[in-house]
């Protein structure tokens, strides 16, 4: 599987590029019977639309036919990340300091594995955060390679 990801990451990236688009992440999974390969693109000036998505199919479409990279029928999909965009590569947390996160990790870390709050730095040294442990907030830097999930998350705790 991560073979037909690479592949296709290959294949994806300077189209994307070529749009002054990011390449987020790209899925290839099986629901029920069928197969989709989602593609999920972002715009680093802001958010990405309809039509962003749309020239990106067209063109990864014809590249696909063209080098026919996966065996199995699927469908295609290209969308945005969303809200809650998953953070991967260095210059991901980099761009999400600050922000609201949910990371998993690898093991506990003071008998904890999920953590939600606001990403204060991010280093050589892991990610730092600052959570809500019932009424208290603490800081919690879990280590580089003890994550792993991030995302951006939405804070419903913030008062409007």
């Amino acid at each position: 599987m991560s073979k037909v990801i690479s592949e296709i990451e290959q294949l994806a990236t300077p189209i994307v590029e070529g749009l002054n688009l990011e390449l987020v992440e790209v899925e290839f999974v099986k629901e029920g019977r069928d197969w989709f390969l989602r593609v999920y693109i972002d715009n680093p000036e802001g958010s990405i639309d309809i039509e962003q998505c749309a020239q990106v199919s067209e063109l990864l479409s014809l590249k696909l036919d063209e080098t026919d990279p996966i065996e199995q029928n699927y469908f295609l999909e290209v969308s945005s990340p969303g809200a809650e965009r998953p953070l991967k590569k260095e210059a991901d947390f980099e761009k999400a300091v600050g922000q609201f996160v949910h990371i998993k990790s690898y093991e506990a870390i003071n008998g904890i594995k999920v953590f939600e709050g606001y990403l204060r730095s991010y280093t050589d040294a892991g990610a730092e955060l600052d959570v809500m442990i019932k009424t208290r907030k603490i800081k919690v830097v879990i280590e580089k390679e003890k994550i792993a999930l991030a995302r951006l998350a939405i804070d419903f705790s913030a008062e409007s």
